[in-house]
């Protein structure tokens, strides 16, 4: 109903689980780093948990795509059912066969011992994941305990994921539970997102659906944090019922009070009154003990936003105009090789003045505004397709007009992979690639820009049509951390590697750390990750501060990339002017 008043292709804000909208906040790409780890422990269980609509299928969804290819899984969706029905599930999802006649849970069990041994010997692992665990009773509970007794002398032949509620938290620390709890190899909890998440999980929805405008003013997408608790599921209700109501008021944005009805429509009046209560009584507790950290830290009265620190905005404290180095419009882009090894060099000590031509698709040359602040304002949707179009560019890749908006996808076909990210400026130094940063304005709204090059404390970006050499003080002021790179994957596509394991990419890894070594390792399986590589993957990650766990994953594999020089990937510490 309330498209086209919008610009908008379709709702941005359904709960039904369209992978297009996947967002993936700090605490579900931790979550998913827990199960993954738990992935590959060899057996046990690991537990996820967390209150209804925190996005528990989110990260369930996204680890199905990133199993290892030797990995089969058994999914369960519905657990209530008897002990002897699970098992029957469990060799349904696994394609093995049983007598129909006969259903005894013992006949099951050695059904499934067999395919497990069988599976095991052709060096492929199985993994049962369980949704909506605290569904179960306590004997099928048991009995999926066990499962895990299905072994070899030296493994497990089934790894579990459980998959539920708080209330399987709770199940699991009963007395008569504690075999099944002590198990457990990996657990998390997962909370509702923050608020400047929240903001960013609005505006990516928005996004897919064709615009990144402001629809929701910053107090709106605050009161929608403190309503919906954080909740996602919440927020896409509240948002949706925001949007209608601005529409019958014929209002082109959304404001707090829009959305407070809003909640007392869907959410009813008790819980919207509740979690403003809540959020109230956090914030008088702890407002003045945060007002004067603040001034202290900017040691100026007059630039403390008080409003911004009580209403949970993280640019409150911004308090200083950026200062624009240069400037200078952009020409079509260029798809010279990166140089192969970064050479980091201090800025010039004057930086002011054109740039060389840059190179961006699609770019028509004009005059840039005199600041940064003043050419973001001017900023639009199509900002971030440009800031992707510049990113592909270094990868000498042309984004076509009909991809997206999940650039990602186009990113997988052409062998590279994306890593959404927070950090800091040292974290992009060691990384050393190209990045589409998050800016944010003091008005709400989220714009693109890709860092493409950095030397010293001076970064290049490219903003529109538009390339601006900065400080990395100055661009502080928009930017909050938030980043995505891409990465080159290993021939095969696998992202995750570790001993015990057979992948065809360890026969590329082999031949990374031997050119990285310099010594060629000789293996009877090229395709087994045996000890010795085990030995030298871990001595790399010691050799470039990465954890040093011996599991193969994108930090490593980024690492890889750079220290054996592989060709046709753009660096950001020696880009090519």
């Amino acid at each position: 109903m309330y498209l086209s008043h919008f610009n908008l292709g379709e709702r941005p804000f359904s709960i039904a689980p369209d992978p297009r909208f996947l967002f993936m906040s700090s605490r579900h790409r931790e979550a998913l780093a827990h199960l993954l780890y738990g992935l590959g422990e060899g057996g046990g269980f690991v537990q996820l948990t967390g209150e209804v609509g925190t996005g528990k299928t989110t990260i369930c969804r996204c680890l199905l795509e990133q199993v290892p290819d030797n990995v089969d899984v058994a999914l369960v969706l519905n657990p209530k059912v008897t002990a002897e029905e699970l098992i029957a599930t469990v060799c349904d999802e696994l394609g093995v066969s049983y007598p129909e006649e006969i259903h005894s849970i013992k006949t099951l069990t050695d059904l499934l011992n067999t395919h497990l041994l069988d599976a095991y010997s052709r060096g492929r692992r199985v993994v049962l994941i369980i949704d909506e665990a605290q569904n179960l009773s306590a004997e099928v509970l048991e009995q999926v305990r066990l499962l895990t007794n299905l072994e070899t002398s030296t493994q497990k032949l089934l790894e579990i994921i459980l998959i539920g509620q708080p209330e399987l938290r709770a199940m699991l620390q009963r007395d008569e539970m504690r075999q099944l709890a002590q198990r457990v190899t990996a657990r998390y909890h997962l909370e509702p997102i923050s608020r400047g998440e929240t903001g960013d999980y609005i505006l990516h929805r928005l996004q897919v659906c064709g615009t990144s405008h402001a629809i929701f003013t910053r107090r709106a997408i605050n009161a929608i944090h403190r309503l919906s608790g954080g909740v996602p599921r919440l927020i896409n209700i509240l948002c949706d019922r925001a949007m209608l109501g601005a529409y019958v008021e014929g209002r082109s944005q959304v404001d707090h009070r829009i959305v407070r009805k809003a909640a007392n429509e869907v959410l009813g009046h008790e819980h919207g009154e509740r979690q403003e209560r809540r959020w109230w009584g956090v914030a008088a507790g702890g407002a003045v003990a945060v007002a004067l950290l603040a001034l202290l830290l900017t040691r100026s009265w007059e630039a403390v936003d008080l409003y911004g620190l009580l209403s949970g905005d993280s640019d409150a404290l911004a308090l200083t105009a950026p200062t624009v180095l240069s400037a200078a419009p952009v020409a079509p882009v260029a798809t010279a090789p990166a140089t192969e090894t970064p050479v980091p060099a201090e800025p010039p000590a004057d930086v002011a003045g054109a740039l060389s031509p840059g190179e961006i698709p699609g770019a028509a040359p004009e005059m840039p505004p005199a600041t940064l602040d003043g050419l973001l304002q001017e900023a639009d949707a199509s900002w971030y397709r440009r800031a992707w179009n510049a990113l592909f560019a270094e990868w000498a890749l042309v984004l076509p007009d009909n991809a997206g908006p999940d650039f990602c996808q186009f990113a997988r076909e052409n062998g590279l992979r994306c890593m959404f990210e927070r950090g800091t400026w040292d974290v992009l130094r060691y990384f050393d690639r190209p990045v589409v940063m998050k800016l944010s304005l003091d008005d709400g709204r989220k714009v693109s820009a890709m860092l493409r090059d950095l030397q010293g404390d001076v970064a290049e970006l490219v903003l529109g049509d538009t390339v601006m050499r900065l400080t990395t003080a100055e661009v502080n002021r928009y930017w909050y951390g938030d980043y995505v790179l891409l990465l080159k994957a290993p021939p095969s596509g696998t992202m995750y590697m570790k001993a015990g394991g057979r992948w065809a990419d360890v026969q590329w890894l082999r031949e990374r750390l031997g050119l990285i070594n310099g010594t060629a390792t000789v293996a009877a399986d090229p395709m087994y990750f045996d000890q010795l590589l085990h030995d030298q993957t871990l001595a790399f990650q010691r050799s470039r501060g990465l954890v040093a766990d011996g599991i193969v994953g994108k930090h490593t594999i980024i690492h890889l990339n750079s220290s054996s020089d592989r060709p046709g990937i753009p660096r950001l510490l020696a880009h090519s002017s």
